[in-house]
């Protein structure tokens, strides 16, 4: 589990294919390793990864096929947000994150609103019915209120703090996200519909 409260920015440095995915080197960038072990997870870009191998400020993590199909900037090489593991005497921050990414959306509009700026994102249809106003969501693993939803889309307001400390800072109009939608949300559907 996470909380969604990015602890630092690393960055992809090198992709190598593999049989059934790839296999990633992420410098870790300001996020301390000396507490990770081999098979501990780590959140990048909003996807709970294993950490295979572990070398100074650097660890290896694989990827499989499915997981590439269904997240976006974990193939290329690049920036990332890091997030380690949560402990259970650890301080909720965010929300509860699980680093199982629901789907990819896409950046509709990112412009300047008085103090911060206002992202607007679409969303895959089968997963718009989980993201409702005040509540959250995780776009490439940080934690966000929802401010407005209209049909496919919904918008949430970044302070320049989350800008600075977070890659959410690079986005334009067509790139792709990384969405999970409120843990409670997909519980309370599927309790409802087992009525």
């Amino acid at each position: 589990m996470f909380t969604g409260i990015v602890q630092a920015v690393g960055e992809i440095v090198r992709v190598e294919p593999r049989e059934q995915g790839v296999r990633l080197q992420i410098d870790s960038g300001a996020l301390g390793l000396s507490d990770v072990a081999a098979g501990d997870s780590i959140c990048v870009q909003g996807a709970c990864l294993t950490a295979t191998t572990l070398n100074g400020k650097r660890f290896t993590a694989d990827v499989s096929k499915e997981t590439l199909t269904c997240t976006a900037g974990l193939g290329a090489p690049g920036r990332v947000n890091l997030e380690k593991a949560m402990r259970l005497s650890d301080a909720l921050g965010g929300h509860l994150v699980t680093g199982h990414v629901d789907g990819v959306g896409e950046v509709v509009f990112f412009e300047k609103s008085a103090e911060s700026k206002r992202l607007r994102v679409r969303v895959p249809r089968e997963i718009a019915r989980y993201v409702a106003r005040k509540g959250s969501v995780t776009i490439d693993g940080v934690s966000l209120t929802v401010n407005r939803v209209e049909g496919d889309a919904f918008e949430v307001n970044l302070i320049s703090h989350t800008l600075e400390l977070t890659t959410l800072s690079r986005l334009a109009p067509g790139a792709k996200v990384n969405l999970e939608v409120d843990l409670l949300a997909r519980y309370i559907e599927r309790l409802l519909e087992s009525r």
